[in-house]
């Protein structure tokens, strides 16, 4: 598996991506595309899993990324057939960072009504007592993720079809889940009824395609229908679309940082661009957090939209102050200490002749750790600037997540342990802001801001209030946030 690179130990990482085909010749094939305009929500491992009605099921499993292993045609050859999902992975439950192969999904289970594979983005938050349950019932697992739950539960329930039983397992479930998941002949997506995590519907010749994010669907050309609503199961199955309400319904809370970081800028969330959210971002932080500097800088990439929308606002000048190495991959060289000891260098460069003299302010999507942030510093001081500016285009993350995401222990978070004024010592710049609740809600469409009583959005791993509680963890001792 490739190692971690040092720069991107201080991110909060997406656990996964999410694609499925059905009606197309080789079907793998579009799912290994699809799936390689996922690699941004999981570079750990993939896998797809291919159903034709001769061969029957076929999957393959591997480390790394999509383009070193399903652009083989030896090895895509082996899934044939019409159907096909697949799964890129960053593992948040389970043996993080020490994954084994059989934790890699789809998923595949074996029902007395025929196979059924199942792909699973989110987080499950009560994962470990239904794994306790069912193997006090019998059940073995194969694997240390959450998701084989899901498996498990369809297998014991008594209902006569695999999307009866998938129906009857996902009401058992708490947390957040976006599936893909097929059978012999139907290819299935679910979201859970708070719709958490994204998935979207489109159209690829007399075919349709289920995606984590529209960009999945750009890539091989199918059209965007629209989004699978929060607590809808669609079932498709010879050309035609069923679509089911499984679940109590409820107000939905769609996960606020997938407009902040998680999503590609090129994708449409919520019938918004990701891009045009982020640059909003960067006005209203400048609205909301003004300062007098020469340049507007973006830390490479995630912060450029915002960067730019602040530099629009504010007038002030945006240029690239640092730029990025395209070359430098989590694959790069095993790190030895000296390298180790270089850190974020060896993926980002300062622009020392446009820096040199200049008041800088350097835009960036979020705060984890620091480490990084710090570094970053450094290097733009090292390059003659004469101050430094932080502005964070994210509320401050005080609270990890627990629906799909990786968040470092909350004793780990920078914000969780430090006021803004001690942040700003702590990394040794000249002011450091982030933008509110309100001023992010504006961004994303909510034109009053938040609203306090009914949150349109997650956004517990800034507020501390999580939709759907914990459980699992709550049993392990984490603390809520006090009722205020």
């Amino acid at each position: 598996m490739p190692p971690s690179h040092p720069f991107d130990d201080d991110k909060l990482k997406e656990e996964c991506g999410v694609f499925g085909v059905i009606g197309v010749q080789d079907a793998a094939n579009f799912v290994a595309l699809g799936l390689h305009a996922l690699q941004h929500r999981g570079q750990e491992a993939g896998g797809i899993v291919a159903h034709d009605p001769v061969q029957g099921f076929n999957s393959a499993r591997r480390f790394g990324y999509v383009r070193d292993n399903f652009t083989e045609a030896s090895l895509m050859e082996t899934l044939p057939g019409p159907l096909s999902i697949g799964h890129v992975r960053y593992s948040t439950a389970g043996s993080k960072g020490q994954t084994a192969i059989r934790d890699v999904q789809p998923f595949f289970g074996e029902f007395a009504m025929g196979g059924a594979a199942l792909a699973h983005n989110g987080n499950l938050t009560n994962a470990n007592a239904l794994r306790r349950e069912l193997i006090e019932r019998g059940s073995i697992f194969q694997s240390s993720s959450d998701s084989e739950c899901i498996i498990h539960l369809m297998a014991r329930s008594l209902q006569q079809s695999i999307s009866e039983r998938m129906k009857d397992a996902l009401r058992r479930v708490e947390g957040a889940f976006s599936i893909v998941a097929m059978t012999r002949t139907k290819l299935i997506g679910v979201r859970d009824p708070l719709g958490v995590r994204p998935l979207v519907l489109g159209r690829i010749g007399d075919g349709f395609a289920l995606a984590s994010e529209t960009c999945a669907l750009d890539i091989i050309g199918a059209e965007f229908m629209r989004e699978i609503d929060p607590g809808e199961m669609v079932v498709i199955q010879d050309g035609a679309i069923e679509s089911f309400r499984p679940f109590e319904q409820k107000k939905p809370r769609f996960c606020v940082f997938e407009h902040v970081y998680f999503s590609r800028p090129d994708s449409i969330l919520q019938g918004r661009s990701v891009y045009e959210t982020r640059r909003q971002i960067g006005v209203e932080l400048a609205r909301e957090t003004p300062v007098e500097a020469d340049l507007v800088c973006p830390v490479p990439d995630s912060g450029t939209p915002a960067a730019i929308g602040f530099s629009q606002e504010s007038g002030i000048p945006y240029a690239m102050g640092i730029i990025r190495n395209q070359y430098m991959g989590r694959t790069f060289i095993e790190p030895t200490e000296q390298i180790r000891n270089m850190g974020v260098r060896l993926k980002l460069n300062v622009n020392r002749a446009l820096i040199r003299g200049k008041r800088v302010v350097l835009v960036d999507d979020s705060v984890v750790r620091g480490t990084t942030s710090r570094k970053i510093k450094d290097m733009i001081l090292d390059a003659g600037a004469k101050e430094v500016h932080f502005r964070i285009a994210s509320p401050p993350t005080a609270w990890p997540c627990f629906y799909g995401v990786d968040t470092p222990d909350r004793e780990k978070l920078l914000a969780a342990r430090m006021t803004e004024s001690e942040m700003c010592e702590y990394l040794g710049v000249d002011s450091l802001r982030f933008i509110s609740l309100d001023g992010l809600y504006r961004a994303a469409g909510e034109a009053k801001g938040r609203d306090a009583a009914s949150p349109a959005y997650c956004d517990a791993c800034f507020s501390g209030e999580y939709p759907v509680a914990p459980s699992d963890m709550i049993n392990k001792g984490f603390t809520l946030k006090a009722a205020e």
